[in-house]
């Protein structure tokens, strides 16, 4: 046990700079014989096992930001989840996670785990993003952790956060023309509230079209249509889930009288659509 004096002012100054509860930091500062680095220390090896007690709970909850860089040309999406709606709406766990994003757009990592390495600044250290995490878990009492991280690059790449943080989208266009930015947030706003499965026909995988045609045909089976119409009808629905689900044939949010294709060459003759993500909350 400690023989060292701890006084108000010390605990203070602790909690201060770690953002500890205030029995924590005494409790912190009395095991360490009021040595601050070593208090410091203290706290994180209690909020890494705090972290450990906590990996079976679930964290659906938390908040998605999207960033893009200086110049335009990449943009990143994070998730980073909680526990509970009330703690991702708190101002720190949001800052957190802003600042996570700024690393993300700065060192350009090319995965999730490269992501979590990065290191990034708490109570005036560098320590990886996913030493961090395990520390405001163990400040906030509740599991957090990035779980999903997207990166997209491009000539012009918009990033749109949608509903309080709850949806993040990037939009990667052919040209940084003159209207790039309001025509890639409108374009994104399409993205977050139409969900297409790409960019175009050519987009769709195999798998999706292949089970498009299976649905589609045994619709018009039981509809009674003859067996020589079914292939002929199959692809004409086929041509329908293009229009209502890949992007650029898209009938475009903002006016219905074009597609996302015509909407995008009325800004500027050539305009397309590059590359695109979209990251919901707990989806």
């Amino acid at each position: 046990m400690s023989t060292v004096q701890i006084s108000a002012a010390d605990v203070n100054k602790l909690r201060q700079q770690t953002g500890a509860g205030m029995m924590d930091c005494k409790k912190a500062l009395t095991e360490t014989n009021g040595d601050f680095e070593a208090a410091i220390d203290y706290l994180r090896k209690k909020g890494a096992k705090v972290a450990a007690s906590r990996q079976d709970r679930e964290s659906n909850e938390g908040v998605v930001i999207a960033r893009s860089s200086a110049d335009g040309k990449r943009g990143v999406i994070i998730e980073l989840n909680c526990e509970t709606d009330f703690v991702a709406k708190n101002a720190e766990f949001i800052a957190f996670a802003n600042a996570i994003a700024n690393e993300a757009v700065e060192q350009n990592p090319q995965s999730l785990e490269e992501l979590n390495q990065l290191s990034i600044d708490v109570e005036n250290s560098r320590v990886s993003i996913a030493e961090a995490a395990v520390e405001k878990t163990g400040k906030i009492g509740e599991k957090i952790g990035v779980s999903k991280y997207e990166v997209v690059e491009g000539e012009k790449v918009v990033a749109y956060i949608h509903g309080n943080f709850r949806l993040g989208v990037l939009v990667g266009l052919s040209a940084n023309v003159a209207g790039a930015d309001e025509a890639g947030k409108d374009v994104a706003m399409q993205i977050a509230a139409m969900n297409p499965v790409a960019i175009d026909k050519d987009g769709v995988d195999a798998s999706t079209i292949e089970r498009e045609l299976e649905i589609a045909k045994d619709q018009i089976r039981a509809e009674g249509k003859p067996e020589e119409m079914v292939e002929k009808i199959a692809a004409g629905k086929l041509n329908k889930f293009y229009k209502d689900s890949t992007l650029l044939n898209q009938e475009f949010v903002k006016d219905s009288s074009k597609n996302v294709a015509q909407f995008l060459s009325g800004v500027d003759k050539g305009l397309t659509v590059t590359a695109f993500k979209r990251v919901a909350l707990g989806a």
